[in-house]
């Protein structure tokens, strides 16, 4: 396995409710760009679905494409993620979903993580080929 690491920042967020609950709760759709810097250059596509609880804390799932270079070879390839949001920062867990990658990027396979407050990092564990 292959590690790459490095930072995120958001470049665009557009978040919606789509169901109210008891007490502050809801669940929203977030539609978000990230560019990736470090062993991944290039820019995410995401939606994330979050179920906020009445205290401001969340649960979250989501899709992720990325397009760009991981480490030299380029392509894309989409992240499956989850994670909890404590009310200051975002915590998750990711892997590369089977048959995502394309160009220089197939046959990629692989998982990690990220953490997001006042700085975003990232690390993907990975294998081509």
């Amino acid at each position: 396995m292959t590690t790459a690491s490095g930072s995120f920042t958001v470049a665009s967020w557009q978040e919606e409710t789509y169901e109210e609950g008891e007490g502050g709760a809801k669940l929203t759709r977030a539609t978000v760009s990230l560019d990736f810097s470090g062993g991944i250059e290039g820019r995410a596509a995401v939606q994330w679905l979050m179920s906020y609880r009445p205290d401001g804390t969340a649960h979250f799932v989501g899709l992720a494409r990325v397009t760009g270079r991981l480490a030299g070879p380029s392509g894309s390839f989409v992240l499956e993620n989850t994670g909890e949001f404590d009310g200051t920062v975002a915590r998750g867990e990711w892997s590369v979903v089977a048959g995502s990658g394309t160009g220089e990027l197939e046959g990629l396979r692989g998982a990690g993580g990220f953490e997001a407050g006042q700085e975003a990092t990232y690390t993907l564990d990975y294998e081509l080929g």
